[in-house]
């Protein structure tokens, strides 16, 4: 009995399962432990071992990654990428050996001297300096860091150090433009240097003969001949009728007390601009004073373009303080701004008001009454009413009488009511005065050139102009400069020429035409297919003589119609022209004259229609010379019919070539370029004028081009 109860409590504490300790030292006790996981981390790892063997063996065996072929090419990209990178660095091997290594990295860094090596032609074609004195010196401190660890990234420190080498162009060859086969010349559009997108000309249109002349309006070139003779003085444009102008192989040069004048007139001119920045003027009086951070609020809307903001705050000063100079004239200036930005008309009539309020409040400073009033006249002026300018600049003069600046503007007011007589007592006053003001001097010479009182007005445009004062630089004092000199036969004329060419207000010396589109196409002479006006020229051509007749019958009934030319172009002789269309439209009755030819022109719009030019007949009485000019605008073609062409001595030269009429016949020339004409044939020459629209002008640019 006790032997059954020993085995049976025996038996019990068996099945009692002992407490399970891990190696982390957490133990485990109970069924859980029991059925838990017996196998370590090592035995996983065994077992993942095992099976990459095994898939190893399995694509080894059944040929799956074809192992060669991946060698090979990573072989082939070690070596490709190492000489790629021997490529990049060549231009630091110091040691001659081909490669770029550690000991060309000394080299570059100062730690080791550059061995000698190689013929001295290497030497000398190798030895050049690879960094600056300064960046040597600054590259030293370098030397003790660099000696402690080679382990450092090389490249990167020498390029810190070494700046990279300059770019060789020796062996750059340019494309030859007489060769074929460009892949952007077939096409039609190109971009200029304007960002504009212009149509280029096709080839065949923009051949040019031996002897022409091609000038860009848009490049201001001076034009060049193809076959250019021998260098020779300018000679005197006059009567001489076997004399054909040469071009001006060069500009003329000044005086050196010219170039000593005109170095200290421009010395001159930047310090009185650089007085005037630093004056600041005073705009605010005690009231402003108080307001201030106000004025100053609504000032900086406005500058910062928020207009609408701007006015509606001084507009809200004005109504709080409407004793204040500086609200008002705040007022004005968003009205100002805001007229401009919307193209308004009626905005800029109240800007104009609320000016002449500003300066008529009583305690006005003087520089806000200043500014006010030459605004207010700027804008009238601009809008048109001259008088009221006038009488704007008047009032300003009667509170500084003693400003010259003043008087001037006073004296351009005039001129732009056509009061030359004004005009001109204004400045004798200013030089009276002031004698050596460039500005009053000009604008003196302008009107006396205008009066053709040629020889005096030279001087004072010569020394206005080398004055370099502001509102001199201008075109129209280069053009009357110039053309003066020419009708005395002064060949420093193109000088003058030249030097506004260099200032923007010439497209070339030969094309001196003031109101220009740019980017159209110059040249002096034109042919009918160039144009593209054909169909014109054939109507022209095929119809002459019924133009004639109609002119001569003209002529024959009332040579009243025949009005005398009254631009001043002429030297002597008589010149009359019977105009049909002018600025786009019919003169008058003067079609009743001449029915069949207005009937004619009448299909031609690019003609009848053309804003800035002439259909009209000329006709030239023997001994006539015209002196050289030019016309007014590049935006047109002048075609002339030689209707009655006595011969010999009737020509007309544009630029360095001479032609002459023919009978029945169409010449086309560009009028902005430099022309003469001279009539010493024994009878009258009539010729029939028809100016036509450039041909590159676009529809939108005739629509909108203002009329001359």
């Amino acid at each position: 009995m006790a032997h059954r109860k020993n085995s049976k409590s025996n038996s019990k504490k068996e099945g009692k399962t002992a407490p399970v300790e891990h190696k982390n030292g957490k133990r485990s006790d109970g069924p859980a432990a029991e059925g838990g996981p017996r196998f370590s981390m090592f035995s996983w790892f065994v077992v993942l071992a095992l099976l990459g063997v095994w898939s190893s063996v399995a694509v080894l065996y059944f040929d799956i990654v074809d192992y060669d072929s991946v060698v090979a090419r990573a072989q082939e990209f070690r070596m490709n990428f190492s000489e790629v990178l021997q490529g990049k660095l060549a231009a630091y091997d110091t040691d001659g050996d081909g490669d770029f290594d550690a000991e060309d990295a000394k080299v570059l860094l100062g730690l080791k001297q550059p061995e000698e090596r190689g013929s001295p032609e290497q030497r000398t074609e190798t030895s050049q300096p690879v960094a600056e004195p300064s960046t040597q010196r600054a590259a030293e401190p370098l030397e003790e860091e660099t000696a402690a660890s080679g382990s450092q990234d090389v490249e990167s420190d020498i390029q810190a150090a070494v700046p990279l080498p300059p770019f060789e162009d020796s062996a750059f060859v340019p494309d030859d433009p007489r060769e074929d086969g460009h892949p952007y010349e077939e096409e039609t559009n190109t971009i200029d240097t304007t960002g504009v997108l212009l149509e280029e000309p096709q080839p065949d249109d923009s051949e040019v003969e031996p002897g022409r002349y091609l000038t860009s309006s848009r490049l201001s070139q001076e034009p060049e001949a193809e076959e250019r003779p021998e260098p020779a003085p300018e000679p005197t444009p006059g009567p001489q009728p076997s004399a054909e102008p040469e071009p001006p192989t060069g500009t003329v040069a000044p005086p050196e007390s010219r170039q000593e004048a005109e170095g200290a007139a421009e010395n001159r001119a930047e310090a009185s601009k650089e007085k005037e920045k630093k004056k600041k003027p005073k705009l605010l009086n005690k009231l402003d004073r108080t307001i201030k951070p106000d004025l100053d609020a609504a000032e900086k809307l406005r500058k910062k373009g928020k207009l609408d903001e701007a006015l509606k705050a001084f507009d809200s000063l004005v109504r709080r303080h409407p004793q204040s100079p500086r609200a008002r004239y705040g007022k004005a200036q968003a009205e100002d701004d805001l007229a401009e930005k919307l193209r308004s008309n009626e905005l800029l009539q109240r800007a104009i008001a609320t000016y002449g309020e500003a300066a008529e409040l009583p305690d006005a400073t003087p520089d806000l009454l200043r500014a006010a009033l030459r605004r207010r006249a700027e804008r009238q002026q601009f809008l048109g009413r001259m008088r009221g300018s006038l009488a704007t600049l008047q009032r300003l003069l009667e509170v500084f009488p003693d400003d010259v600046g003043l008087r001037n503007d006073l004296g351009v007011a005039h001129l732009l009511l056509g009061d030359n007589k004004g005009a001109k007592r204004i400045y004798q006053q200013v030089l009276a005065v002031a004698p050596s003001n460039g500005f009053a001097k000009v604008h003196y010479g302008f009107i006396l050139k205008a009066e053709n009182q040629i020889a005096e007005s030279i001087p004072y445009l010569k020394e206005g102009l080398e004055s370099g004062e502001p509102g001199t630089d201008d075109g129209r004092f280069y053009f009357h400069l110039g053309d003066a000199l020419q009708r005395v036969g002064d060949d420093s004329a193109y000088f003058w020429y030249e030097l506004g060419h260099q200032r923007g207000h010439f497209a070339s010396v030969w094309q001196r035409s003031l109101y220009n589109v740019e980017g159209l196409k110059a040249q002096p002479w034109w042919t009918p297919q160039e144009t593209g006006y054909t169909d014109l020229v054939k109507m022209l051509e095929r119809n002459w003589r019924t133009i004639r007749d109609e002119a001569l019958a003209v002529m024959d009934q009332s040579r009243g119609r025949f009005l005398p030319e009254e631009e001043n172009l002429r030297e002597k002789g008589e010149w009359g022209q019977y105009t049909l269309w002018q600025q786009g439209k019919r003169a008058g009755n003067a079609c009743q004259g001449v029915p069949k030819t207005c009937a004619l022109m009448e299909r031609f719009p690019e003609a009848t229609g053309c804003k800035r030019g002439q259909i009209k007949f000329s006709v030239m009485q023997p001994g006539t010379h015209v002196w050289p000019h030019t016309g007014p605008t590049n935006c047109r073609l002048r075609m002339h019919l030689g209707l009655v062409v006595p011969r010999p001595g009737c020509r007309i030269r544009c630029t360095n070539q001479t032609r002459e009429w023919q009978e029945g016949k169409v010449l086309i020339f560009d009028d902005s370029f430099e022309h003469e004409v001279w009539q010493e044939a024994a009878s009258y020459r009539l010729i029939f004028i028809v100016d036509v629209w450039h041909p590159e002008l676009t529809q939108n640019q005739r629509q909108n081009l203002s009329p001359i």
